[in-house]
């Protein structure tokens, strides 16, 4: 455990819940005697958490101490005992004891209750912060897939290469962006026909007579990249099973394309 770990994980708040076990709460009281600065966050965040509970908090109803304390005078009244000595006190001041004894026991149930839902609190906001995170991770790697999409297409030594559908897909075109300094491919599927979910369009790069896999088209994206294969004479785009497929169904050829 180091000091990145605890603050990014939480663990400061769950040692703060109780939910930490004997050698985790170690650790985290070493870290605290030796920082200051972790130290003054923890402080601050300690009074953070009162000032949450209190600013919660909910004030027991007023009937419940008056049925308690009705409750316990009745049974008070009715309780045996062996007297040693007749005291006219004996039951009031019994009866102030077992009030004050249930007043505290409502008082601890409630601000259980409220420490649970503090810690539902917690829990949900942790939550909310992993979600945060994840679609921020996301977005981020969306931004470089755009981004190297686009240094392709840019690039000086980008070449163009058309595909133009057979009679399979006549009205289909695919235009190709192949950078071999770069090692990149980038397609724009735009003019490809539909297909139905049971089929799927799939590249490939022709060496040397070997029909070599460069991915599945993608139905959800109109421009994406392919896989590079050094030393491709020809591109060339089969109708596959859903998925893709290990080698070519040559009778659904539908595009092909040489190379320069």
């Amino acid at each position: 455990m180091d000091k990145k770990t605890l603050l990014e994980n939480g663990l400061l708040e769950q040692y703060l819940l109780g939910e930490l076990n004997a050698k985790e709460c170690e650790q985290i009281e070493q870290f605290l005697a030796s920082d200051t600065e972790l130290k003054t966050y923890f402080d601050q965040l300690e009074q953070d958490f009162e000032t949450l509970g209190l600013e919660n908090a909910i004030t027991p109803p007023s009937a419940i101490k008056s049925q308690l304390l009705d409750t316990i005078t009745s049974s008070s009244g009715t309780s045996k005992v062996v007297e040693l000595k007749p005291n006219t006190n004996s039951k009031w001041y019994l009866g102030i004891a077992a009030s004050v004894a249930a007043l505290l026991l409502v008082g601890s149930f409630w601000l259980y209750n409220q420490l649970n839902e503090v810690k539902q609190q917690l829990k949900t906001v942790e939550n909310e912060k992993t979600e945060l995170n994840d679609k921020l991770n996301e977005l981020n790697q969306q931004i470089e897939d755009e981004t190297a999409l686009f240094a392709t297409l840019v690039h000086p030594d980008t070449e163009q290469y058309i595909l133009k559908g057979n009679t399979l897909i006549p009205n289909g075109k695919v235009v190709s962006y192949v950078n071999h300094e770069t090692k990149s491919v980038v397609i724009n599927t735009e003019r490809l026909p539909e297909l139905d979910a049971e089929h799927d369009y799939q590249m490939w790069a022709d060496v040397e007579g070997e029909m070599i896999n460069m991915g599945v088209i993608s139905k959800d994206s109109n421009l994406m990249a392919m896989n590079y294969i050094d030393h491709a004479e020809s591109l060339n785009i089969t109708i596959e099973p859903a998925g893709g497929n290990d080698h070519p169904t040559v009778e659904k050829l539908v595009t092909n394309i040489y190379l320069n």
